[in-house]
């Protein structure tokens, strides 16, 4: 077991006074908000783009194009923010979101879009990154939980917000709109971030630029990120193509660790990887988003398909989870801060979520909406205790030098498992039903993509017939869930850092 990290060169609470909170943290707030609701705004503006770009079957590389970008950004930005200061870098992530977004609004075929898109991840993979960074930047060691906390609950309201926001925009002022609100917001953002202190650069140094390594690790996600996004199809014939991305995926991951290996400069951060407390960290932030972004994509659809609850009444029954999310991560930063406890709470809150899941996969069906309201509360809850400390220990063992590494390092890790963990419960779904009823797959694969009414053409015989199908498919999906949240208990358990 590890003492208190004693390798952080900055200010500590009883020597100095941290900033002031109406000085950071709506400077670092608005620009994570910005590239949160920007990944979930576009969701419920896609039918009206594909309507008007007449490309139906590529609206999906609008939101794949942003998570690639944001992906391959999130490094580079932690990496350049360390050399040449967040600050600065902040700048420069938000005048590329903002051109983007003009750019995205004035697209006018599905390809300009798409490249637009690309452009605004890489500006948005920034925000996300810098954000996290400079909470470490500004706030001594013990408080960041407690911004971390904030920071979560603004992620959480982003997500929630987006759909809502972006179904609004374009009904009344087109799919254009949802794009070029990022205007004024991140002019808004950017006179915040100017009210923020200067920070000297700890260790300067000549930044060597790393192209092997940028050229790998965006073949790897790329080819990864589109893999997963065709297994998400749930479609049996996209399989041999997912297979041959992934495949190109593991090569270039092979060849990109050998080659960050000998970089002098190296664009993925090996060594702080290396370290125990950092790659638990990180495989635990990677297995909590596998968990929370599973459960956020097909929990409206068990509700609508099994449940035969209507959308609004789906969206009332998924605000507990994340008023749960952000209720359990202030709590969690406020205990982290007083205390100086790390792991302990996702130790206490992964064992309580596991338990949760599995009254879901077995007794779900047989709860009342109030009872299921309750049981995603308490699951929101016991998931917030997660990220906030992930965050404060990765910062905490890496030092002030190596911030924007560390940032980026949770980042990375939590998108690549909500990718993964999103894909395996929906080939988990699809593999169950194809096995037991090839007919209920279709129908299941229909739902997905049109929603609960593709289902109305059959009688009421087969109907039943394949709700009960799905029902245990989706028993099997949060069986699975309760097992990445399992896996993150047991790093949590065995995690070197516990108290800071």
């Amino acid at each position: 077991m590890q003492g208190p990290a004693q390798n952080e060169n900055v200010p500590k609470p009883s020597a100095t006074k941290s900033p002031a909170f109406l000085t950071v943290f709506p400077s670092i707030m608005l620009p994570m908000f910005l590239a949160v609701v920007d990944q979930t705004i576009v969701a419920t503006a896609l039918p009206a783009i594909a309507a008007a770009t007449g490309e139906v079957q590529r609206a999906s590389w609008i939101v794949v194009a942003y998570l690639i970008a944001a992906t391959i950004a999130a490094p580079i930005y932690g990496r350049l923010g360390d050399a040449f200061g967040r600050r600065r870098l902040m700048f420069a992530a938000l005048t590329v979101f903002i051109v983007a977004s003009i750019l995205c609004a004035i697209a006018p075929t599905i390809e300009l879009l798409t490249l637009a898109r690309l452009l605004q991840g890489l500006g948005g993979g920034g925000l996300m990154t810098l954000s996290q960074a400079m909470i470490g930047e500004s706030i001594p060691p013990r408080e960041r939980a407690r911004y971390q906390g904030y920071l979560a609950t603004v992620a959480m309201t982003a997500n929630s917000f987006g759909p809502v926001a972006g179904g609004y925009l374009t009904e009344h002022f087109g799919w254009q709109s949802i794009f070029l609100i990022n205007v004024p917001i991140g002019l808004g953002a950017i006179a915040l971030t100017w009210r923020l202190p200067r920070h000297k650069i700890i260790e300067p140094h000549h930044w060597r630029a790393d192209p092997g390594g940028l050229i790998l690790f965006t073949a790897f996600v790329a080819t990864t990120l589109l893999a997963l996004e065709q297994a998400q199809h749930v479609n049996m014939s996209a399989l041999p193509l997912a297979a041959g991305l992934l495949a190109v995926g593991i090569v270039a991951l092979i060849l990109l660790v050998r080659h960050e290996n000998r970089a002098p400069s190296p664009l993925i951060p090996l060594g702080l990887l290396r370290m125990p407390a950092v790659w638990r960290s990180d495989a635990m932030a990677a297995f909590h988003g596998g968990a929370l972004v599973a459960l956020i994509t097909f929990l409206p659809v068990y509700l609508e398909v099994v449940r035969g609850a209507s959308p609004s009444e789906t969206g009332l029954l998924l605000v507990p989870l994340t008023l749960g999310i952000g209720t359990g991560s202030l709590l969690t930063g406020r205990l982290v801060h007083k205390t100086g406890l790390t792991t302990a709470f996702p130790v206490v809150g992964l064992a309580l979520v596991t338990i949760n899941l599995l009254v879901l996969a077995l007794w779900a069906p047989d709860l009342g909406n109030v009872a299921f309201a309750g049981i995603l509360l308490w699951n929101g809850l016991f998931m917030g205790t997660v990220m906030g400390v992930v965050q404060v220990t990765v910062q905490s063992v890496s030092g002030p030098r190596r911030l924007g590494e560390a940032a980026a390092s949770v980042q990375f890790s939590r998108s690549i498992g909500a990718a993964f963990g999103t894909a395996l419960v929906g080939a988990v779904l699809f593999g169950f039903l194809t096995l037991k009823n090839p007919e209920a797959a279709r129908v299941f694969a229909a739902m997905v993509e049109q929603g609960a009414s593709a289902g109305s053409v059959l009688s009421e015989a087969q109907r039943a017939a394949i709700k009960t199908d799905i029902t245990d498919a989706f028993r099997a999906a949060f069986l699975l869930i309760a097992g990445f949240t399992m896996a993150g208990f047991f790093l949590a358990l065995t995690h070197p850092l516990r108290r800071i």
